[in-house]
């Protein structure tokens, strides 16, 4: 059995939104879930339309649910986005010119002396290809 230790398991989506209304209201709700649609013009209807589209806030609801009834919680997911998740996020990669590297080739314009693989300040970090 795959949901035997699965606490939402036979709950209705609807049923905890509903039962998060009758306990804290759309705007208790709306402050501590920072959801739009707890906040501007909110129903059931259009809250589960939401709910079933985006998993980051369909997470924060059913935590706050479990959290509410005092049922075991979920560890915490790696990828979600709410607060609640065990790392953060990584950085996003920054987009650089076309710059050469401090160890790269030397030119061809190069002093004669000096071999064309021979990377830049080999004498300091050594080559690469030891």
């Amino acid at each position: 059995m795959t949901q035997a230790n699965n606490p939402l398991h036979g709950i209705k989506l609807e049923t905890i939104v509903t039962q998060l209304v009758e306990k804290y209201g759309w705007e208790e709700l709306g402050s501590r879930i920072n959801i739009q649609c707890f906040k501007d013009n909110p129903s059931v209807k259009s809250t589960l339309k939401f709910l079933r589209k985006t998993p980051w806030a369909r997470d924060k609801v059913e935590y706050l649910y479990l959290k509410a009834n005092k049922l075991p919680l979920p560890p915490p997911k790696e990828d979600s986005r709410g607060s609640f998740s065990a790392k953060s996020r990584p950085a996003k990669a920054k987009v650089t010119a076309a710059k050469p590297a401090a160890n790269t080739v030397v030119s061809a314009k190069a002093s004669s002396d000096t071999a064309s693989t021979k990377p830049v300040n080999a004498n300091i970090w050594g080559s690469s290809s030891n």
